[in-house]
């Protein structure tokens, strides 16, 4: 947080000093409150104490700047320093006091002029093509505060996203274009660190299947997961390259990952595909996205850090009838969501060149939810696009139970709904939010200088 200030008054009404940092602290003590941890250094008011200031502001690592003007402050002291940061910035336009009627003091005046600043910085920033997001109020009769908050815990979100390191085992999925974007591209526009491995450097980590820590892990499905008739040598298979998976991630630090099953066959050292793991990752907050999608498995990773109960999806089917639309996939899903206990089973897919997978399957719990996308553009510009969504209570199949399945309803008619997410471009991978909250969605958005499209 940056108090803004004249050196002028200092020098000329130095009074002036120990009610204008009283204000300063009590508003930090209100985000403090809030949850968010405040570095607030002394109030700025020429060149030089803005940009000791922002070098603070790396070296602690801070998410966000949030710019308070405690009275007028001339721009071109603060311009150069805001316009070099690449953190998301957020002017919070407020006043200490509430009323400025027929019975204002000579002092109020002095004390309340900080739209001064704010008109004036923000035309600069403006010529500077500098993204800003700003919200006016008063701190106390108002919710400017709640409202600086949730930009913040979007701009928490994105600084989760630049600093992903996520990993590949092989390569994305050839001829799916929409969700591709170039490594580099990740590192140079999104921050995203992309971590690639074969898979027989993953294969190197499996532990032997007398190893302890199988028959632990083993003891855990017992206890997590309904198991009925699951072959022993299949559980013990997938638990040996789940747990190689695993430590892979502890070794790398990868905060997402993603594989690619058809680059995974018969000499690649797996004994089956590890499914199972991917579901557990995500319930632990680790991202992933299917196919080898990088891109997809580091924003569901970033997400996650803020909203765990969130799960890489894809829209299967159209319930053109029902006015919903069938989630599902392959055999990934973040174990947590699933309605009661999740069954675990040994599936057979055709596709698949290993040993059969092991699977936590079921139906997505039902709540409220948000559909998020983040989908690339021309020259790798970016549109998220969210929509607030139901998950009906899933039920039992009656003729499949083998599955991860659930029911998606938008608020708007199907048609319309499928319509507008391909026209903005939306990709056939997706995160879905539980217990998500819009405005601090929409604020991750502004923050990074994405599109929005809310359908």
């Amino acid at each position: 947080m940056l108090g803004f200030y004249l050196e002028l008054y200092d020098r000329v009404l130095p009074h002036m000093r120990t009610r204008v940092e009283e204000f300063y602290r009590s508003i930090a003590a209100l985000f403090e409150r809030a949850g968010v941890d405040v570095v607030a250094p002394d109030v700025c008011r020429v060149k030089g104490e803005f940009e000791k200031a922002a070098d603070m502001a790396g070296r602690e690592g801070a998410d966000a700047l949030v710019v308070l003007f405690l009275a007028y402050s001339p721009s071109l002291e603060s311009a150069d320093t805001l316009v070099r940061s690449d953190l998301p910035l957020i002017i919070l336009d407020t006043t200490p006091k509430y009323g400025f009627d027929h019975g204002i003091l000579p002092d109020d005046i002095l004390y309340n002029h900080g739209i001064h600043g704010v008109q004036d910085i923000c035309s600069i920033l403006k010529r500077h093509d500098r993204r800003f997001i700003l919200e006016t109020g008063h701190w106390k009769e108002s919710d400017v505060i709640e409202r600086v908050i949730k930009h913040v815990k979007g701009a928490f979100i994105l600084s989760s996203l630049k600093h992903s390191r996520s990993g590949i085992i092989g390569s994305p999925f050839a001829g799916m274009g929409d969700f591709f974007v170039p490594f580099d591209i990740l590192k140079q526009k999104l921050g995203v660190e992309v971590v690639k491995a074969d898979a027989g450097e993953i294969a190197r980590y499996m532990p032997d299947e007398n190893d302890a820590s199988v028959k632990t892990e083993m003891d855990r499905d017992r206890k997590l997961f309904h198991i009925r008739k699951l072959d022993t040598r299949a559980h013990i298979n997938n638990t040996r390259i789940g747990l190689a998976v695993r430590k892979w991630i502890e070794e790398e630090g990868l905060t997402a990952f993603t594989m690619n099953f058809s680059e995974i066959g018969p000499d690649s050292g797996f004994p089956s595909l590890p499914f199972l793991e991917a579901g557990k990752a995500m319930a632990r907050g680790i991202g992933y996205a299917g196919e080898g999608d990088v891109f997809t498995a580091s924003v569901v990773g970033a997400l996650m850090g803020f909203f765990p109960q969130t799960t890489f999806t894809e829209m299967f089917c159209p319930d053109w009838k029902g006015e919903r639309i069938f989630l599902s996939h392959m055999g990934e899903v973040n174990v947590s969501l699933i309605e009661g206990r999740p069954r675990l089973v040994e599936k057979e897919l055709a596709f698949i060149d290993v040993g059969n997978p092991v699977l936590a399957t079921g139906g997505l719990k039902k709540g409220k939810a948000i559909y998020a996308n983040l989908t690339p553009g021309k020259d790798y510009s970016f549109t998220l696009i969210l929509s607030e969504v139901k998950m009906e209570k899933a039920g039992k199949l009656k003729n499949i139970d083998d599955t991860i399945y659930g029911w998606l309803v938008p608020q708007e008619p199907l048609r319309k709904f499928l319509y507008d997410f391909s026209m903005a471009g939306g990709t056939h991978h997706s995160a879905l939010v539980y217990d998500g909250d819009m405005e601090i969605l929409e604020s991750l958005g502004q923050a990074a200088g994405w599109d929005i499209k809310i359908i």
